[in-house]
């Protein structure tokens, strides 16, 4: 019971130690939570400070109605300057790229259509772009078709008006066209409503062309003068519509408030009637940065209202919130779990003020968040806490279930049968394990008692054991005795030194003698004595290869080496083991060819290489094929292959000092033979 008792107050500790290390983990998250989203909040109104301070912020707010994604056809918006120099193409292009007005376009066009904040700068709508274009055509003076050169084509609507104007190109005494560098004049022909132009050119209207030298494909080289380029065209129009403003009373309003309703439509047109080089209302173009654009820096929670100082009505004032992808779902009681977490920070709502001023006015910043909005935030890491936590519970619960039922459970069964089975048993010396100070009336006293018991049976089953190894050796010595007697009349027939035969007689009778002095082939084996001397490798070789077809293996080709080398081996083993290693190349080699022998001596080392041509040894087998009783395929057992000719072989190399190795090589197997010269 003290040990139930103490193992389930372990786990229940545990458990709980793991639930309070998540929820100090979980208010630690927390509390980082609020201050980063305290930091972010202070970085989110610098950073729309600053973007609203620039240019192009100013734009987005002198043109709140700016829409976030383009629509055709441009309306005019409200620069943050009072005008544009459109005579000098740095400085308009500069103008519009600072301002964020250009509207983008596929194929590398962009354009602007604006109107100035300051009403003194007169009723002008400015039309500043750029196009790709080959090289451009020029009106000639006095030619009255005017589609046989590069032109713009304006259409303006709005208040009842339509006005179109169409501008050739047109050089200009002393402009400068050198080697496709081009700039020129735009003279704009009043268009009336049956598509005829004016015979002279309108003079309030004013624009100008450039084009550069340099290719829009930087691929291009050298520079072609065919190749594409860049056309940038800066135009201002002439605006009744736009004086009628001017002239309106007792107040005039600047910008005008149906400034949205103006239509404008641009359109570049090359030589001949072919399809527009750029036309503001084809698909695709994006708007500029407008106010919209600041949800996406936002943060959950946040709410900025932006506002006008000096503007009377109620519908100046801009709300925009945070619309980011809606957070996902976790179970009410997390929710509630998270917002109970007591945390060393400040919970009021978060709320900043900045002032805008522009040309236009000034403009009132306010950013509020709620510090609470900051809690679903969390929820995923609280979600993914709860997962991990529910997880280590789990592993605890089936950890000490399993304890329970397969330990003490266990223990308690064991105690009670060990007790039923306990025998008494007769001593035997040959094991003996100590359990002295383990005996006792507890569960591990009356388990130990039955291990004594275990203990003896084996002892018992490990002499039985040992008389029947006693009893295979003696009947092994008496197989060899009986073979002995008819090898000792062959080798009487075959006593010739001449004789081939007496070689492996004599073989056959240290074999006999060697494998069954012992109690196993193997140990046999292992314990063999060796009568080590001098031998010349050389011709040691050449005669096992001569002789190797009387043994059953035919083709052995021995390519040798000038003189003598001698080393220190048993002739008999070594004669085994080459035989040994030559009948297992025999038994893989593609039919029909050699096993050629080869004998190398470098640095006091005789190496003898055997290859054959046949079938390599598997990448698993070749570093067991030297085991003993290991073979290529169970049922060689039954043909009277044991697996120990290598093993034969690597035992009497060792013994003689010597390695042996098998290396799969290019179409076959080879056995590298060392040995040391003597």
């Amino acid at each position: 019971m003290r040990l139930r008792v103490f193992v389930r107050s372990a786990f229940l500790l545990l458990a709980l130690a793991t639930i309070g290390l998540a929820a100090v983990e979980l208010r630690e998250e927390k509390h980082l939570g609020y201050r980063s989203y305290q930091q972010l909040f202070d970085r989110s109104i610098l950073q729309i400070t600053s973007r609203l301070q620039h240019p192009s912020g100013q734009l987005a707010l002198l043109n709140p109605t700016l829409p976030g994604a383009a629509l055709t056809p441009l309306r005019p918006l409200v620069l943050p300057f009072s005008a544009i120099d459109f005579d000098d193409k740095l400085k308009a292009q500069q103008a519009v790229e600072m301002a964020g007005c250009l509207v983008e376009y596929p194929a590398h066009a962009q354009l602007c259509v604006a109107v100035g904040n300051n009403a003194a700068a007169g009723g002008f709508i400015y039309v500043v772009g750029s196009f790709a274009s080959g090289p451009l055509v020029a009106h000639r003076l006095g030619d009255l078709d005017l589609s046989r050169a590069h032109r713009l084509l304006v259409e303006v609507s709005g208040r009842g008006h339509d006005n179109r104007w169409i501008a050739p190109l047109q050089l200009q005494v002393g402009s400068a066209r050198a080697q496709d560098k081009i700039s020129a004049r735009l003279a704009g022909f009043a268009v009336d409503g049956n598509g005829r132009s004016a015979g002279r050119p309108d003079r309030e209207f004013r624009g100008w062309l450039w084009q550069d030298k340099p290719c829009m494909d930087t691929t291009v080289y050298p520079q072609s003068v065919d190749c594409i380029k860049r056309a940038f065209f800066s135009v201002r129009l002439p605006m009744a519509l736009l004086r009628e403003v001017l002239n309106e009373k007792p107040k005039m309003i600047w910008p005008p408030q149906d400034l949205a309703q103006i239509r404008v439509r641009v359109q570049a047109l090359a030589p001949g009637n072919v399809a527009a080089l750029f036309d503001s209302d084809q698909p695709g173009a994006m708007a500029p940065f407008a106010l919209s654009d600041l949800k996406a820096q936002l943060l959950p929670g946040e709410t900025l209202r932006i506002r006008r100082l000096n503007a009377v009505e109620p519908g100046d004032v801009i709300v925009l919130a945070h619309e980011g992808e809606p957070q996902r779902r976790v179970p009410r009681l997390l929710n509630e779990l998270v917002a109970q977490l007591p945390v060393r920070s400040d919970q009021q709502p978060l709320s900043a003020r900045q002032i805008i001023t522009t040309a236009a006015g000034e403009f009132e910043l306010i950013l509020t968040a709620d510090t609470r909005r900051a809690d679903p935030n969390l929820a995923p890491f609280a979600g993914r806490l709860s997962l991990l936590v529910g997880a280590m519970l789990l592993c605890i619960l089936l950890t000490w279930a399993a304890i329970e039922m397969r330990i003490i459970h266990r223990i308690t069964l064991l105690t009670k049968r060990a007790a039923a089975v306990k025998q008494s048993a007769v001593a035997y010396d040959g094991l003996q394990l100590d359990l002295h100070g383990l005996l006792g009336s507890d569960e591990l006293g009356l388990l130990a008692g039955v291990l004594s018991d275990l203990l003896q049976r084996i002892r018992d089953d490990a002499k039985r054991e040992h008389l029947r190894v006693e009893q295979e050796k003696t009947m092994w010595q008496a197989v060899g005795h009986e073979i002995r007697s008819p090898l000792q009349s062959l080798a009487a027939l075959h006593n010739s030194p001449d004789d081939p035969s007496v070689r492996y007689v004599d073989r056959m009778r240290r074999a006999v003698r060697v494998l069954y002095g012992g109690a196993a082939p193997s140990e046999a084996i292992l314990s063999a004595s060796l009568q080590m001397k001098t031998l010349d490798i050389q011709e040691f070789l050449q005669t096992v290869a001569d002789n190797a077809a009387h043994a059953g293996i035919a083709r052995v080709e021995f390519d040798g080496l000038a003189g003598s080398i001698i080393v220190k081996a048993d002739e008999h083993s070594f004669e085994d083991v080459v035989t040994h290693v030559l009948t297992n190349a025999d038994r893989y080699r593609t039919p029909d060819t050699a096993i050629r022998i080869n004998l190398h001596c470098e640095s006091e080392i005789a190496e003898v290489r055997i290859r054959n041509h046949g079938p390599q040894i598997s990448t698993a087998l070749l570093g067991k094929i030297f085991e003993y009783g290991v073979s290529d395929d169970a049922s060689n057992h039954a043909d009277g292959r044991l697996g120990q000719g290598l093993f034969v072989a690597r035992t009497y190399m060792a013994k003689m000092g010597g390695t042996i190795e098998a290396l799969n090589v290019a179409e076959g197997v080879e056995f590298v033979l060392k040995l040391a010269t003597a």
